[in-house]
């Protein structure tokens, strides 16, 4: 499973799992675990980068409307992962 590195606004660093990645009106996103056990913490996250960034820039999807948009679609897309919105 692919691992990549987020680093929040504070300059920590964090490694995720990418469960699944999928693109959405010209934005692309990417399901991403905390760990790989059974308890492991689901985020989405969106790339902002343009095209001519030399590397993706993904941040946390916070909006509501956004965040329950996109995990029905990656629920929809791994049936037997269940998402919980908070």
């Amino acid at each position: 499973m692919e691992k990549i590195r987020f680093v929040e606004e504070d300059g920590t660093e964090v490694e995720f799992y990418v469960e699944e990645q999928t693109r959405m009106n010209g934005c692309n996103y990417l399901l991403v675990t905390d760990s790989q056990d059974d308890e492991a913490q689901a985020y989405i996250l969106k790339d902002l980068s343009d095209e001519t960034d030399p590397q993706a820039r993904y941040v946390m999807v916070e909006d509501d409307n956004e965040f329950e948009t996109m995990s029905r679609l990656f629920s929809e897309m791994l049936e037997d992962v269940d998402l919980e919105t908070e």
